[in-house]
């Protein structure tokens, strides 16, 4: 309860510092604050493809949203990435949403992920993370599961 304290405080003044270093206005909200993945390991990793700029996109199921009973992001809504800690590391922006089965992501969508060099192992990696988000949360996946493909750019790297 204490880290999770002391991790919001952190993400407020990251917050604050990125409003008022991109002059927008102080009532402007951020979507989520989030980490990558299941795992510290690749939580981190795919954090830093984001802050080296190789990871552009993300994937996440459409029955994450539904069952967590969050919004699906929009086109210009913010992000606040942490790393596994809780500690924020960078801003994200949304550029495009598409929903679309599983089974008909392209090598051409999942490449913006920045994480697999072939479709097939995108393809593995997927499937056992919502395999494995899937027993956590209570669905089932399938080929024609619905993916929600994030794209996005990062607008803020900075420090608290």
């Amino acid at each position: 309860m204490e880290n999770e304290k002391y991790s919001q405080e952190k993400i407020d003044m990251f917050w604050k510092a990125f409003l008022k270093k991109t002059n927008r206005d102080e009532t402007t909200k951020y979507l989520e604050a989030f980490h990558f993945e299941l795992t510290e390991k690749l939580a981190n990793e795919l954090l830093h493809l984001v802050l080296d700029g190789q990871k552009k996109a993300t994937a996440s199921s459409l029955c994450m949203y539904e069952i967590e009973n969050e919004s699906i992001p929009e086109v210009g809504d913010l992000s606040i990435v942490t790393d596994w800690e809780g500690v924020p590391r960078c801003i994200i922006e949304t550029t495009n949403i598409t929903i679309i089965p599983f089974s008909d992501i392209t090598y051409d969508i999942c490449k913006r992920e920045g994480e697999d060099d072939t479709l097939e192992s995108w393809i593995q990696g997927h499937t056992n993370f919502f395999r494995e988000e899937g027993k956590q949360l209570g669905y089932e996946f399938s080929d024609d599961m619905p993916v929600v493909f994030e794209d996005f750019e990062v607008v803020y790297q900075g420090e608290i």
